[in-house]
């Protein structure tokens, strides 16, 4: 009976795959601090930019799979446990730093956002086929930059354009890869679990 229990539940309106694991206070612990540290991981798969305070991280893409895996109010809350612990001093954004007064804070501050907004999405079926994945990827992207790159020239005192070619140019293909990644490994992963996109 218990095996039948779970395709029933991936075909109802409104689950994201982390709804697939048996419901309890301790899986959505689990599931928020598990989030907050794959991002903190990926945040060490760090490669610095000549000429930009910004490195290139796994960071961006671990924020948008957690938000998109776990739903907007887990994503909301793994990615806040992730701010909050480095804002503290855990070394986990990107090159091993911590804290807040960093140039490249903001792009925290939009995977926070971008993660909450991803996993409503999510829950709305958006992460079901390549094509509804791909948009969600490059609204998460863009939030990330709309947040990251204001703050970026705040920070350093950059203008607006200097902040863009600095703090986004340098990112696209890259984006662009982890787009490609998330829209195979989704809706694959839906498609194991029985849920046709």
């Amino acid at each position: 009976m218990s095996t039948a229990a779970a395709p029933v539940r991936s075909l109802r309106a409104g689950t994201v795959l982390a709804d697939l694991l048996p419901a309890s206070r301790t899986r959505d612990i689990a599931l928020v601090v598990g989030g907050a540290a794959l991002t903190g991981l990926a945040a060490q798969l760090s490669v610095p930019v000549p000429g930009s305070p910004v490195p290139v991280s796994g960071q961006t893409f671990a924020a948008l799979l957690v938000g998109t895996a776990l739903g907007a109010r887990r994503g909301f809350l793994a990615l806040a446990l992730y701010a909050v612990a480095g804002m503290a001093g855990v070394p986990w954004f990107a090159q091993a730093s911590s804290g807040y007064g960093m140039p490249s804070f903001g792009y925290v501050l939009g995977m926070l956002l971008a993660s909450t907004v991803v996993g409503a999405l999510a829950r709305r079926g958006a992460d079901r086929s390549v094509p509804r994945t791909a948009g969600v990827m490059v609204l998460g992207s863009a939030i990330i930059y709309a947040v990251g790159v204001p703050y970026l020239a705040l920070a350093t005192g950059m203008s607006f354009g200097q902040a863009v070619a600095a703090g986004l140019t340098p990112f696209l293909i890259g984006d662009a890869l982890k787009a490609a990644l998330a829209m195979g490994a989704l809706p694959t992963a839906w498609k194991l679990v029985g849920r046709k996109g």
